[in-house]
């Protein structure tokens, strides 16, 4: 089929690839020319693991090609993606003027020569598959001086739920594929679009092989609003559950127990999962936040208080500053003193810093009189660029970050942090206290290490050694 995808960021740009790399001809538009020579240039304007490699290997297969003007590409397409930022305002709705101008721009190019799907892939707002055919509707109107009866097109909703880092995984081996739509022949151009998703028949990249006993992917099939409830619902409860573990972490803290443990034994019910229960200093990218205050906006708008997202919300805000006040209780006095932090970009393999905890962490320490010092393997530059006003220390590794500090906080948890010479770091520093706001490190490793540790949700000393009851009872010495 041939596809145009307009926006090229993260889901754009990845969207794309993988549906090149599928067999579909897919042109990728953007208004950024400085995006697009990037990407014709086989760089790309984002960082995530193997996309470059896919977009070389979908030039190979179906064919991709980056363009700055969508028309005639609208034109010759089957099936049109809208991928473009939806940003929030300060009211907490959605901002929507790329995806206004997107669609009246779609609906000016199009002809009556084929059939059309236009499929908000963006996250939106509950009522935007709507918004968008009218606004195809008035694109058409205003080229077509009215005559629009012959030009015939459709309109789904086809959230996605990629993690950055992991993008591509994500997109090749979904949990599921979910289409809202209100016609049936929508959704049948879009179940042969997905068709090699759903059977799992294409070979797989080397460098994003496929998991073993994949099943073939289930696809979704509902309507347009309830396609969008699905993706606002999904993020709202993932913030949630890490938000319940989070609030547990702080009550674990105040009786002793440690967070990790309890995590993994409430994780093993079937009910309840494993996945997103890590205790730390809360979510951050682009996704949660933005799509909760999304969510809590609709459901102002129809007279609800969802008082739950709102919690949801308070208690990450209030995690970020866990980290300040384990810092005052390490060091007292923090004016003056040296911080080092190990991590910027909100998650792992990734260089996004939308909302990341770094930035408020470091912000916060800076108005204290502190002298904050950064490592971070990918995200440094596009810190410096982003936020030019942060007066922080860049540091080429984490040896040099930690030299003469005072304290260390593990703000990201990049795998390789946790290989880290524990007793060589605390070495060079004035004092050894560690932050672990991430539960990366073994809280007795670092210890051993010489470090003043204290981690998220764990006991703040070293938990006694197990005793056997029975025996120690035997014995007449049994100790508390």
């Amino acid at each position: 089929m041939r596809i145009t995808v307009i926006g090229t960021g993260y889901v754009g740009t990845v969207t794309g690839a993988c549906l090149a790399f599928l067999g579909h001809r897919v042109t990728c538009v953007d208004t950024d020319s400085s995006k697009i020579e990037k990407l014709r240039s086989g760089q790309t304007p984002i960082y995530e693991p193997g996309l470059v490699e896919l977009i070389r290997l979908a030039a190979e297969r179906g064919g991709i090609d980056f363009q700055t003007e969508m028309a005639d590409s609208v034109r010759a397409s089957d099936v049109i993606f809208i991928a473009v930022g939806t940003p929030p305002l300060p009211s907490g709705e959605s901002n929507l003027i790329y995806l206004e101008s997107a669609a009246r721009g779609i609906g000016a190019a199009m002809d009556s020569s084929r059939f059309r799907v236009i499929v908000n892939k963006s996250t939106v707002p509950v009522g935007s598959g709507n918004l968008v055919g009218t606004l195809v509707r008035e694109g058409l109107s205003e080229s077509q001086h009215g005559e629009t009866e012959t030009i015939a097109f459709g309109v789904a909703s086809n959230p996605e739920f990629l993690r950055e880092g992991s993008a591509i995984h994500d997109s090749l081996y979904p949990d599921r594929i979910v289409v809202g739509a209100e016609d049936e022949r929508t959704l049948d151009t879009m179940r042969r679009l997905y068709q090699p998703l759903v059977d799992q028949n294409f070979p797989d990249p080397s460098f994003a092989p496929r998991p073993l006993q994949m099943n073939p992917v289930s696809m979704v099939t509902t309507t347009l609003t309830s396609a969008e409830m699905i993706k606002y619902s999904a993020n709202a409860f993932l913030a949630t559950k890490i938000g319940f573990a989070n609030e547990v972490a702080n009550i674990c803290e105040r009786v002793g127990a440690d967070v990790t443990e309890v995590m993994k034994g409430i994780g093993l019910d079937a009910r309840i999962g494993r996945g997103f229960l890590n205790a730390g200093i809360g979510w951050g990218g682009s996704c949660f936040g933005k799509d909760i205050s999304s969510l809590l906006h609709t459901a102002g708008e129809y007279g609800y208080q969802a008082r739950l997202l709102e919690a949801t919300v308070a208690v990450n805000r209030m995690q970020r500053q866990i980290v300040i006040q384990k810092l005052q209780e390490k060091l007292f006095i923090l004016k003056g003193r040296t911080v080092a932090l190990l991590g910027l970009a909100f998650k792992p393999n990734t260089d996004d810093l939308r909302d990341a905890p770094s930035l408020q962490i470091a912000e916060r320490l800076l108005n204290m009189g502190v002298r904050v010092r950064a490592f971070d393997p990918i995200a440094m530059s596009v810190c410096r660029e982003q936020n030019p006003a942060l007066r922080i220390s860049y540091c080429a590794d984490a040896q040099s970050a930690v030299e003469h500090a005072d304290a260390l906080v593990l703000v990201t948890e990049w795998p390789q942090f946790a290989d880290l010479d524990l007793a060589d770091l605390a070495k060079r520093m004035n004092k050894a206290v560690l932050v672990d706001g991430r539960n990366l490190f073994d809280p007795a490793r670092a210890r051993a290490a010489g470090f003043d540790y204290c981690g998220i949700g764990r006991a703040t000393s070293a938990r006694a050694p197990e005793v056997n009851r029975g025996e120690a009872i035997q014995g007449g010495d049994l100790t508390a």
